[in-house]
């Protein structure tokens, strides 16, 4: 059943269906036509392949917490584009700075409601505010209260400034919103938002979430933004990308910002990187990451199983325990080989990894050629195979994930690239 009254923030995210029962997408945002008060005209859906169409709010059967169901009849996959006289609620109102007319209080907005009339037209009448204030005053990087002031639910009528271009909209509201989302689909949403307002949502994010982000995004939009922080930030964010995405988009910048940028970094960090940029485009040296699961012969499968649980490690690094002599960090000592985790979930937790090693594959070495790369990845049924260097001594992996962003289109991750969706039903 239909609510009457529907806070905005709250249907982020939730699934949409068609009256069959099968996924269409996810709701991303509401799209009213300004008017006192504006009329909703509709929802932004994002498809499985980040196409963002428009869901005419007529075509919505029912809303609830779990789902939104469409009635019958078609859904144009025209890509999504705001007309003029149109607002995008949570893109363009959360975290706006208005006033309270009452008693005159400047706030940000914390949601906006949306309400169905007996002729079952929508319209916007609430809008939840926060007052700013406390004696902490304005946090001025995230453009927040530095503490929370009073929250006020508030008709449309009752609050000035929602109208016409923000004076101010910060990021607090928003955040919330993006944190339960993965980084690619924020590096989608960072790729609709203004260049101002994406400044702000990068410049409010912590370094290693930002850093997840850049990774999804077109070489283009990292540059951007990794031009529009402070130079000491921008080197943070890079010490917490993995050093070959560190490396591909410092690659992307003139020669006098890499140094800058490599000399600001710990050199621990930094060290990797300019390893990493001194292969060949289109090698191995070129694509692989230098900090694959490595652990010496010594180490038992319950350790093993336990590094490769940590959560930041992508599924492609974690699906295999590459082994060698002492030291463990690249360049290793000799290799030795490597073990997969469906190895690892066969063995006794005491057994030790230098008793279970595969040597029967040849690794790779930084000079491999991609079309070699792919050929024996395809052939072997692999996620990732080691490299190593003429002294026989582990430098990194290449894994699945970075041989496909090299093979694919560079565009592929610009929004306005996604190839045609076909037509549900």
């Amino acid at each position: 059943m239909t609510s009457t009254r529907i806070y905005v923030a709250r249907l982020t995210g939730l699934s949409v269906f068609d009256p069959n029962g099968d996924l269409v997408g996810r709701v991303r945002d509401v799209v009213a036509r300004q008017a006192d008060p504006p009329h909703v005209v509709g929802l932004v859906a994002e498809l499985p392949l980040r196409r963002r169409i428009f869901l005419p709010i007529g075509r919505v059967q029912s809303i609830d917490a779990e789902a939104v169901v469409l009635g019958t009849g078609k859904v144009s996959l025209r890509r999504f584009e705001k007309r003029p006289g149109e607002i995008l609620v949570l893109q363009d109102l959360l975290d706006r700075q208005v006033t309270i007319v009452d008693s005159g209080r400047t706030a940000t907005v914390a949601d906006v409601a949306m309400e169905c009339d007996r002729t079952g037209q929508w319209y916007l009448t609430r809008v939840a505010v926060r007052e700013l204030g406390g004696r902490r005053g304005l946090n001025p990087l995230a453009g927040r209260p530095g503490r929370r002031g009073h929250l006020h639910q508030l008709e449309w009528d009752q609050v000035s400034g929602l109208a016409g271009t923000a004076r101010a909209q910060g990021t607090a509201a928003l955040l919330e919103q993006l944190e339960e989302m993965r980084p690619a689909d924020i590096a989608d949403l960072l790729q609709e938002l203004p260049a101002a307002r994406r400044a702000q949502v990068a410049a409010a994010l912590d370094d290693e979430r930002l850093a997840d982000v850049l990774g999804e995004l077109p070489e283009d939009d990292q540059v951007e933004i990794l031009a529009s922080l402070d130079r000491d930030r921008a080197a943070d964010v890079l010490e917490e990308m993995d050093p070959d995405d560190a490396a591909d988009l410092l690659a992307e910048l003139p020669q006098r910002d890499q140094d800058e940028l490599l000399g600001l970094m710990q050199p621990e960090e930094a060290s990797p990187v300019r390893a990493l940029m001194a292969y060949l485009p289109g090698t191995a040296g070129s694509l692989m990451t230098s900090e694959p699961v490595i652990m010496t012969p010594d180490a038992t499968v319950a350790e093993a199983l336990a590094r490769i649980r940590e959560q930041q490690l992508s599924p492609a690094v974690a699906a295999q325990v590459f082994v060698s002599r002492a030291p463990s960090a690249t360049p290793t000592g000799r290799y030795l080989g490597v073990v997969y985790f469906q190895r690892l979930l066969r063995e006794p937790p005491g057994s030790l990894l230098g008793g279970l090693v595969d040597n029967g594959i040849d690794p790779l070495t930084p000079q491999t050629p991609v079309v070699e790369i792919t050929r024996r990845l395809a052939t072997y049924n692999l996620v990732a195979m080691a490299v190593v260097d003429d002294a026989d001594r582990l430098v990194g992996a290449v894994t699945v994930d970075d041989l496909l962003d090299h093979l694919l289109p560079p565009d592929w991750r610009d929004r306005d690239a996604a190839p045609a969706v076909p037509a549900h039903g």
